[in-house]
């Protein structure tokens, strides 16, 4: 199952937003490599690449955070960390599968995809919301 940024995901925070895609494209190379490549190079340079990109989206998103003093910081944080663990635990699959089997596949689409979706639409959307409120007070 490929990823996609649907209405559902949007933010309506374009840097954030912008990201996301990214980050989607990222996840759905690395699909792509489990589908017509059982090498396990190709697999993980494109694990790789996720993980940079990750590291590099999460950082922004915490920055944003901690200039708007968003009080959920902590809880977003945490769930952050355990993406990154997920992420690990991927290679390591990679390795003692000795490249992307059915069984990494479920866990991508399980532990990438769908714990996507799930954080864009709740902790993401909270940060987004609570940035635009605070940022256009004047407005409520």
């Amino acid at each position: 199952m490929y990823a996609e940024l649907s209405n559902e995901l949007l933010t309506g925070n374009k840097t954030i937003d912008s990201q996301h895609q990214e980050l989607i494209d990222k996840i759905n190379d690395l699909i792509k490599s489990c589908e017509t490549s059982k090498e396990q190079t190709t697999a993980l340079r494109t694990l790789d690449y996720l993980s940079d990109y990750t590291n590099f989206h999460f950082k922004a998103e915490e920055e944003l955070q901690k200039k708007a003093e968003y009080p959920g910081m902590a809880k977003h944080l945490e769930q952050h960390r355990s993406f990154k663990k997920s992420i690990q635990e991927l290679y390591e699959m990679l390795q003692e599968e000795e490249g992307p089997s059915p069984r990494f596949a479920e866990a991508v689409e399980k532990n990438v995809v769908e714990w996507l979706y799930t954080h864009i639409q709740g902790f993401d959307r909270s940060v987004a919301e609570y940035i635009n409120m605070t940022t256009n007070a004047e407005r409520l």
